[in-house]
Order: C-alpha cells, then structure tokens, then sequence
C-alpha cells in the first residue's frame, strides 16, 4: 500500500527505535547505526533481549486472549516495528481467519518491509500505513482505516513498546485516551511499557543513550501505565510484569532454560476492554 510518505528516505544518520528492536530480537533489517546504540544500551541493560522477547510474547498471548475470549476480529497496531514473524496478524488469523489488521509505523524501513511481509488470509485483512503516533487525529482521519477497519465494531488498540517513546510533553494520555474515544464498546487496549521500577540507575543510562541518539524517551513506574487504562475494565491479572501476564506454552519465541527476573524484563504489561 502506497502512502504520501513511500518515498521519503530512510534515515540513516541515526539510530532508529524500530531498527533497534529489530537487533534486540535477532533480526538482520537495522544498519550499523542501529547495532552501535543497541549494543551501548546492552552494555549498560543485558536484560534488554529479554525484554524484546518477552515483549513480543505478550503481544501473541494477548491477540489471542482477545480473539478467542472476547470475540475481536480487528486490530489497530500502533508501532508496528519491522515484520518479525509471526507478526499479530498471523497470530490473530491463525485463530480467526478473517481477522483486519491495520498496521501503523513511522519509519519508512518498516513501510517497505511491511509491503513485502504482511499478507492476508483470503478471508481476512491486512494493511499498513506510514502514520505518527503524535498526530492521532491524522491516523483516524487516514482512509486506509476506513477500508480496512468499521469503527462500529469493537477494535483492540495495540501499543507495544511504544507510549514511553511519547513524553510526557506530548499528552501521551491524551493521545492514547482519544484513540480509544474512536473506538466502540467493547474494544479493547492492550499495551506494553518499559519502566525503570526494578533498577532505576539502569534505566537512567538507557534514557540517556536514547535521548543521546535523538530518541527521547520516558520509561515509567507501574502507578504511571496503569494510567492509559482509566476507564478500561482491566484482565485478570491487571498491569504485571510482562512475562507473568498469562504465561502459556505457545510462546517459543520467550522460552528460556529459566524463567526470567522482573528486572530482566522490566515492563509493564495490560489489556483493557473498554465498557
């Protein structure tokens, strides 16, 4: 899918959160401006592939919480990230084929990485857009969202990773709250946040070398996440610690020898269903 962006450069004269993420979860799409700050963030937070990975089986726990116990069949992924498989849409169609998945990024990488990866059950629906989370009334306003999604039916909002990437000079609970306005009863949230709660020197360094690289960033205590869910009905088991939210065995891509400490994977993690 075509936006008004495709054909803006990728920027390769500084570190990108996306491409980054990409290293931290083993992947090849990230240049060495990527490598270099991921590896300074790993030397000062071994933890942080843990984190990624358990990030990532959140984000699969979660679509299926949504789709097998709470009957939604579209999804709003905000911060997409580069396709790494299987990507939310596999997950949500792998359990209800005919599932809609509107992807949003800002980086153009990712736009053309989600072109080639991101295809559809024939029953279903996926696509993507070149969109900023800052600017929500843009991403609503967006005509893709209108072919692929019907705001008269209940859509989860996903936000991995993403909201301590918006400070808090930019309303992120404003943002995240007129979102959810768009969206119907029965919708959902489902959001995972980095938070300096389990060793604060750490994450102090990590801010640094984020902001440092041109990325400003604000990781936040537990009292902060469970903010962007005011008027949400919290899931069993409310805002923990990611890897302890419904843990399964489906989820190969976290498992490990021994399960994880908080403080290896140091993030918040929730889903909401809006009344």
């Amino acid at each position: 899918m075509t936006t008004p962006h495709t054909t803006r450069d990728i920027d390769t004269s500084r570190p990108h959160s996306a491409r980054m993420y990409d290293y931290y979860l083993g992947g090849k799409d990230h240049f060495d401006v990527d490598k270099r700050a991921a590896e300074t963030v790993a030397a000062a937070y071994p933890g942080i592939f843990v984190c990624a990975r358990e990030n990532r089986a959140f984000m699969h726990r979660a679509t299926r919480v949504l789709a097998q116990e709470h009957g939604i069949r579209q999804w709003l992924d905000i911060g997409t990230g580069i396709p790494t498989e299987p990507n939310l849409h596999r997950v949500a169609q792998s359990v209800v084929p005919d599932a809609r998945v509107l992807y949003a990024d800002n980086d153009p990488l990712v736009l053309k990485y989600a072109e080639r990866l991101m295809r559809s059950t024939p029953e279903g629906r996926t696509a993507y857009i070149e969109a900023d989370i800052n600017e929500p009334e843009a991403l609503l306003d967006a005509p893709e969202l209108a072919e692929v999604l019907d705001l008269g039916r209940p859509v989860a909002l996903s936000m991995n990773a993403l909201m301590h990437f918006v400070t808090d000079a930019r309303d992120p609970y404003g943002i995240v709250a007129r979102l959810l306005g768009a969206l119907p009863s029965g919708s959902a949230l489902a959001l995972s946040h980095c938070t300096p709660d389990f060793d604060p020197p750490t994450w102090e360094k990590v801010t640094e070398i984020y902001t440092n690289a041109g990325t400003p960033v604000q990781f936040r205590p537990r009292k902060d996440v469970v903010r962007f869910f005011d008027g949400l009905d919290l899931l069993d088991p409310g805002v923990t610690v990611g890897h302890r939210w419904r843990p399964d065995s489906s989820d190969g891509d976290a498992a490990t020898t021994e399960p994880p400490t908080d403080a290896q994977v140091s993030l918040w993690t929730g889903v909401g269903i809006k009344p």
